[in-house]
Order: structure tokens, then sequence, then C-alpha cells
């Protein structure tokens, strides 16, 4: 039976000025449409071709955008038959897709408020330096947030961002724009990679500070090298987030024994 709406309805209009690039846009329209459950699994997407041309996108646009939601686990591709939901429910699973806390929480409609603390051109510390393969005192956007839900903080962020690669990037308003979506939006760059470690810490005097929490306590202590595409290191990041707010979830599967075998063949 013939869909009853138009596909670009159902993904929502696009904001060609906004910061976050229209593949994003288009693969968060389409993630709210899965998780909400109006399209439930083994639900049939309409032919490229023809979602390319409802949403007002190159068929580029719209493949980088199902791409997305395929890496996720959200979507399949079967060949000869098209694109099919394969799962309703989404966690944030920071651990092991790239995304940020503000897309993770967006995902399942919860808005986080964007508090900037401080934007500024510096110099970064020496081993931040280093993994940005930035010279001696070569400067960098040094970007300081606080993101909240309710009122309530749950995240303090730093970031570190080559102004090589961004030029112009510390005019930016990040309590409008996130720094993802400047990057991909506003300079075009291929976000690729990310390096992450997680460890919970004593909160230092700053973040306890910044989050409203007593002395020492335990936070979530996240640390980001984030690269593109290329390989070329774009941001680093620290994150400290208040455990009792948020959890990270990850997933995982144990190999098979055949496929087992057949590594070890």
């Amino acid at each position: 039976m013939a869909q009853m709406f138009e596909f670009g309805s159902a993904v929502g209009d696009l904001d060609r000025d906004a910061g976050a690039a229209l593949h994003a846009q288009i693969s968060a329209g389409i993630r709210s449409r899965i998780i909400a459950g109006d399209w439930p699994r083994d639900h049939r997407l309409p032919p490229e071709p023809r979602m390319a041309e409802e949403i007002g996108v190159s068929r580029g646009t719209l493949r980088r955008a199902l791409g997305t939601l395929i890496d996720e686990g959200l979507l399949k591709q079967i060949p000869g038959r098209g694109t099919f939901v394969t799962e309703t429910l989404m966690e944030p699973a920071a651990a092991q897709r790239l995304s940020t806390l503000s897309e993770d929480f967006a995902s399942q409609g919860i808005t986080l408020d964007t508090g900037v603390l401080s934007c500024e051109v510096a110099e970064p510390p020496v081993e931040v330096a280093k993994l940005l393969q930035l010279q001696p005192g070569t400067a960098a956007l040094r970007l300081v947030r606080i993101r909240s839900a309710e009122g309530l903080p749950i995240a303090l962020l730093h970031n570190y961002v080559r102004l090589d690669l961004a030029p112009g990037i510390e005019l930016m308003d990040f309590s409008q724009t996130t720094l993802f979506g400047a990057l991909e939006g506003r300079y075009e760059l291929e976000i690729g990679t990310a390096r992450r470690s997680f460890s919970a810490i004593a909160a230092p005097v700053e973040v306890a500070e910044a989050l409203a929490l007593p002395p020492n306590q335990p936070v979530q202590y996240l640390e980001q090298l984030t690269l593109l595409a290329d390989g070329r290191p774009i941001e680093y990041s620290d994150v400290w987030i208040d455990s009792r707010q948020l959890r990270v979830v990850t997933h995982m599967s144990r190999r098979s024994a055949v496929v087992e075998r057949e590594l070890s063949a």
C-alpha cells in the first residue's frame, strides 16, 4: 500500500542557515520518527530518488544521512529491496558512537541548555598541543561550556579546536550552535573518528563548583581526541559528567564461534 504522506514532511523542514549540516538534520528527523515509534521495526522507507526529491537535497546528502543511521543500527539496507527500520529504541551510547551529549539527548526528545563560560583564542597545554599536532606557541580555540537539563547542571566541557582548520570559529555563538554542528556545517569538515577514554575521579574544585557538587564528589571524566576523515586531529575535549544525572551506556556482543574460527584460520 502506498504511503499516505510525503517523506519530506515526515523528516521536517530543513534549516539551511543553521549550524547543523543538512545530513545531520535529516538523520535527526528520521531518528526521531523511529524512536517515537511512528516507524516500527521492518518499516520500509521510500526509494532514495523519491526521498531526496521530497526533502530537496542531493542523493549524496541523503545517503550520508542514511549511512549515519545504518551505523547506529537503526536502519538496514537490503540489496534489491530497499531501506528498512531495524530498531525502535536507542540509548545514549557515548562509548561506541561518535555523537555529542546534545545529540544523544535530542534523540530522546530531551533538550539540553548550553551556557558558554569562556570562548577565546589561547595557547593550549603542551600535552593537548601535541595531540592536536600543533607547534609550540600555536593558539587554538578554548571553549568552556556547561550543559544543563531542567535547570540542573549535568556536564562541564572544555574543548580545544585547531584554528588553522576552522578560522574565525571563536566568533560563533556556541550557546545556540553545537561545536560539531559548526565544524560540519559552516566549515564543511568531515569528522571521522574519535578516541575516548573514561574514568571516575573526584571532582576538582572548578568542576565541583560548575556542577554544584560537594567537594570531591565522584564524577565521570571523559577525554576525547576527535579526528577528521583524513586523519588530521581537529578537536580535544575534557568532559566531567555528574554521574547522578547521566550514565554512559554501551552495547556489546560476543563474536560467534564460527567468526572466531574464521578469524584465526
